[in-house]
């Protein structure tokens, strides 16, 4: 009998419809296996793409996102992809949200904000401050009647839009020493309560004195005027004294022993000097001319003394004759060894920024309105 040979026929369409099921299965089982895995599952052999939505930075699972899980072939680790990336399988790092982000800006270097003048305030070794009476700059600057002072102006610096803070003279005294007026608008007899100058400078372990030209010897004296006396002939007002109508110095023996007349001065003595000459040699009762003869008799008692090194002098009139800035446009000259010689600001300064500038310097904190004043640091260039 004889055998019938095999077909050779094609393939029959039932096996190859249960060939190709077979290999569905087995795709759909690789897939399943995959997808439970999930990304950076260790042993995945394979990565886990983004739908295409997330190329137009539409999150998967968003409105308008795709379901569905395309595998793609991973990018070699270390790769540069399309965007710019460098490609990571996913059995390194787990997959980043697919959301597109913008471009980071970068970011400015920070900086301070420019101050009203360029300049570095130094430590100052000591600030001596000397107060003069009632003109305007114009009467000052350029003077003929004031040589020694302008002669200072040449040297060192001019604050040229410098103001008063008031009308009359002892708010303006009472601003230089607390940064504030507190209520003074006259030239009566006050004891205040607020803090002051001299209460920042002991608390930070300096020390202060108040040089006031024929203040008697008596210790604590609260009189609102006296005469001659050890510093010679001439006439003391305590509307120019601000440390005595303090309560809290006035009311305290040790602390009042450090406002003293002329016959005491000792530009080493403290850290802060206020100075106030008399009635005459302020220019108060006397002239220009008057004023500035003092001044050139008495200033180098401070400019040249071992002292000055490191330090520095203000020069300031207490109040103008007009009423720009509340108080006139007052002459400030600014002393010291590091002032470049002729230098001049126009920046907006008043008494309040005398005071700022001995906070800033030796970290004070600050008083009042003095907080919002500039300082003076542009002189320190």
């Amino acid at each position: 009998m004889t055998s019938s040979p095999h077909p050779t026929g094609p393939i029959s369409p039932r096996l190859l419809a249960a060939g190709v099921v077979l290999v569905l299965v087995v795709v759909v089982a690789i897939a399943a296996s995959q997808i439970g895995q999930g990304p950076g599952t260790p042993g995945a052999t394979g990565v886990a793409v983004a739908s295409p939505d997330a190329s137009r930075g539409v999150a998967p699972g968003s409105a308008g996102s795709s379901a569905s899980v395309t595998a793609e072939p991973a990018a070699p680790l270390g790769s540069v992809g399309p965007s710019g990336s460098a490609g990571v399988s996913a059995t390194a790092l787990p997959q980043q949200s697919p959301e597109a982000k913008p471009a980071a800006t970068p970011r400015a270097t920070p900086t301070k904000a420019p101050p009203a003048a360029s300049g570095s305030l130094p430590a100052f070794r000591h600030v001596y401050v000397v107060v003069m009476e009632n003109e305007e700059s114009t009467s000052i600057v350029g003077s003929v009647n004031a040589p020694y002072i302008n002669s200072l102006v040449a040297r060192y610096g001019l604050a040229t839009n410098y103001t008063a803070v008031d009308h009359p003279s002892e708010p303006n005294y009472i601003a230089l020493f607390s940064g504030a007026i507190h209520g003074v608008t006259d030239d009566g007899v006050y004891n205040l309560s607020g803090k002051n100058l001299a209460d920042q400078i002991e608390a930070h372990g300096r020390d202060w004195r108040v040089y006031a030209q024929n203040l008697p010897d008596a210790p604590c004296f609260t009189g609102s005027s006296s005469s001659g006396g050890p510093d010679g002939a001439g006439k003391y007002a305590r509307k120019h004294n601000p440390a005595i109508s303090f309560t809290d110095i006035s009311g305290n023996p040790a602390r009042c022993a450090k406002i003293q007349n002329f016959s005491h001065f000792d530009p080493a003595a403290a850290d802060y000097e206020l100075i106030v000459p008399n009635l005459c040699n302020d220019m108060h009762d006397c002239s220009v001319k008057t004023g500035d003869t003092f001044l050139k008799g008495f200033l180098p008692r401070i400019i040249d003394s071992p002292a000055m090194a490191g330090s520095v002098l203000f020069l300031t009139w207490d109040e103008g004759s007009s009423g720009v800035g509340g108080g006139g446009i007052v002459a400030t000259v600014v002393i010291g060894p590091g002032v470049t010689a002729g230098f001049t600001s126009g920046t907006r300064y008043t008494h309040y920024s005398l005071v700022r500038t001995i906070e800033n310097a030796w970290g004070l904190g600050c008083l009042a309105s003095a907080c919002n004043a500039n300082d003076l640091r542009a002189f320190w260039r």
